[in-house]
């Protein structure tokens, strides 16, 4: 989503501020893959209701992001817009899935995990997890409730 503002805003600028009317000479260069060529996969968020709502997401986004794209609707998650200065994208892991994840919670990360409720020993923050091919299939619990510490 950023990318494509980015791209807009360029090529607006480019051509607001061209001494040259001639805008067909602009090319536009990127060193992402295309998101119609990213790879996706399914993720299951678990409500504390027991309501399941899976959703696919993309290789390289984060939990967060996924939640985002596809509009789930989890009150309050990720208040914060992935800053990590808040617990609300507060997720709960099975100790597998847990175990699996490509990269362990940072210091800051753990800060902001002991104001969460609920907190598990697999308890991760959804905007510090990036999707992976492994993790195709993945379900992961969600908090009844959240701490919104920045209020």
């Amino acid at each position: 989503m950023a990318h494509r503002t980015f791209i807009r805003n360029f090529i607006f600028l480019s051509t607001k501020f061209s001494r040259h009317k001639n805008y067909h000479n602009h090319r536009i260069f990127s060193t992402t893959v295309p998101l119609l060529n990213k790879k996706q996969i399914e993720i299951t968020f678990v409500k504390a209701n027991g309501e399941r709502d899976t959703v696919k997401g993309s290789i390289g986004d984060s939990l967060l992001d996924v939640v985002v794209n596809n509009n789930v609707d989890l009150e309050g998650f990720g208040a914060c817009e992935g800053t990590l200065t808040c617990s609300t994208c507060h997720l709960i892991f099975s100790k597998k899935d847990f175990d699996q994840l490509p990269n362990k919670a940072t210091d800051e990360e753990l800060d902001m995990l002991d104001l969460a409720f609920e907190l598990t020993d697999t308890s991760r923050l959804g905007c510090q997890i990036t999707l992976t091919e492994e993790m195709d299939g993945l379900e992961v619990k969600v908090p009844a409730t959240i701490n919104d510490v920045r209020a």
